[in-house]
């Protein structure tokens, strides 16, 4: 029987915003590459509307408005939708910015 935590050793390379970074966690691997690719769609988007080549504003940005989609479901009332994705995306960028 293998070890559920077994791949928290191993980290998972992404690369966001032209960056690569090693992240470690016991998530799936394959859903911590959709993650980081969502969120370097949003940085790119984000410095394509705004011309500015700050990388941390961009990224500053991008997670406003990430956290502003995790935000409206609270509006609505559906709080446990609410609370998990806005954990799952302050784990990845606690990651992304420890490296």
């Amino acid at each position: 029987m293998s070890d559920p935590l077994a791949h928290r050793s191993e980290s998972t390379p992404v690369t966001i915003f032209g960056k690569t970074y090693h992240l470690r966690g016991d998530g799936d691997p394959g859903y911590l590459a959709e993650l980081a690719a969502e969120v370097d769609r949003r940085m790119r988007a984000v410095a394509e509307s705004t011309g500015t080549a700050d990388t941390l504003k961009i990224a500053i940005l991008a997670a406003l408005n990430l956290a502003d989609e995790s935000f409206q479901p609270v509006r609505s009332g559906d709080l446990v939708v609410a609370e998990e994705r806005l954990g799952k995306l302050v784990a990845l960028l606690d990651e992304a910015l420890v490296e």
